[in-house]
């Protein structure tokens, strides 16, 4: 049943985030946490995140902007490898309070960065690379926040898709290759993880049908309670640990 759930989840997350770019990670974490123990399910959710991000890439690959790409991910790629390793040397209850606040502090964050006027450049998505990198290298996903960075860089629809899922798997597998390096990605985990991603991997190429048709604001209320249900959920975990 734990199984079953974990990959019926995954459907649905990986639908949901071929729509708008993120929210696999937020909604599979939860049970992922459950299921496995939050220092096991990381490295699961980071192979997943490969095949998810790669589904999006081959849904969208004529629409990559790879100068951007490449901007982003010289940064964020070896930030992330450096936030992985500092998640490992954490106790499993500060793990998952980091999780479930970082969840419910993106409501507000994404929203506020969303109303901004901003225009950013290759050289600024460099910098937020950095950042963000090391963020998701620390807390699984950085999604909801990474996204506004791509829209003010002026990309949309099947762009930002294509774009922001192309940089991403470069900092799921510096991720995954920090993890395979320091002994927490053995080939159990790693299977696991490439079995949750094949759920993500379909999702998002269902998702590609519905993005023309999609309501933006009453999925963002969508994403702002599944999020707020996450890091409840998270923190619930690190209080009872």
């Amino acid at each position: 049943m734990d199984y079953l759930l974990v990959l019926s989840l995954g459907l649905v997350a990986g639908t949901l985030g071929g729509i708008v770019g993120f929210g696999t990670s937020i909604m599979l974490m939860p049970a992922l946490v459950l299921v496995y123990g939050p220092k096991q399910a990381v490295p699961i959710m980071a192979i997943g995140s490969i095949l998810a991000n790669a589904s999006r890439v081959a849904a969208w690959w004529r629409e990559v902007d790879w100068r951007t790409t490449l901007a982003y991910s010289v940064t964020a790629m070896p930030a992330a490898a450096a936030g992985a390793r500092t998640l490992l040397v954490l106790p499993t209850g500060i793990v998952e309070g980091v999780l479930g606040a970082f969840f419910i502090a993106m409501i507000p964050i994404r929203r506020w960065m969303l109303r901004q006027q901003w225009q950013l450049t290759r050289v600024h998505m460099a910098l937020v690379g950095a950042f963000i990198g090391f963020a998701t290298g620390m807390v699984v996903s950085t999604g909801p926040i990474n996204t506004p960075f791509f829209l003010m860089h002026g990309l949309v629809k099947g762009s930002y898709l294509a774009t922001e899922a192309m940089s991403s798997i470069g900092v799921y597998v510096a991720k995954a290759i920090a993890f395979r390096s320091f002994g927490a990605l053995p080939l159990e985990v790693f299977v696991q993880g490439l079995i949750v991603g094949s759920t993500l991997l379909a999702g998002a190429f269902i998702g590609k049908h519905f993005v023309r048709r999609l309501d933006a604001e009453r999925f963002r209320y969508l994403m702002d309670g599944v999020m707020l249900v996450a890091g409840l959920v998270m923190l619930a975990a690190a209080f009872t640990a």
